[in-house]
C-alpha cells in the first residue's frame, strides 16, 4: 500500500493509503489529482534513502510541481520571528 495525495489547485485536500490500481480506476475521482506522497519522507531525507516529494503531504499543505514537493503552510511570523522556505528541504526555517 502507498500513501496518495489529492491535490486540488495546488492544495491537498485529502490523504489516503490505497494501492495504484484503486487510484488509477477513478474511484475516488480524477486519477490525475492524486500524487503519491511517502510516509517516511521529511526535509527530503527518508531513513532508507529514497525520499518522495521532499515531505509527508498533509491536508492544507501546498504541492509545488516546479519542485515536485509538498510544503507545509507557512508558521505565523511574529513581531520577533519570520520564516523563510529552506529551498532544498522545502520546510520553514526561521530567518
Amino acid at each position: 500500500m502507498s500513501h496518495f495525495a489529492q491535490v486540488e489547485n495546488g492544495i491537498v485536500t485529502h490523504v489516503i493509503v490505497a494501492e495504484q490500481d484503486f487510484i488509477d480506476s477513478g474511484a475516488v475521482g480524477d486519477p490525475a489529482t492524486w500524487i503519491q506522497t511517502s510516509y517516511n519522507t521529511y526535509a527530503g531525507q527518508h531513513p532508507e534513502g529514497r525520499p518522495l516529494r521532499k515531505n509527508y503531504a498533509g491536508i492544507g499543505y501546498t504541492y509545488d510541481s516546479v519542485r515536485d514537493a509538498f510544503i507545509a503552510p507557512k508558521p505565523a511570523d511574529t513581531d520577533t520571528v519570520t520564516y523563510i522556505l529552506d529551498e532544498v528541504t522545502c520546510t520553514w526555517v526561521q530567518a
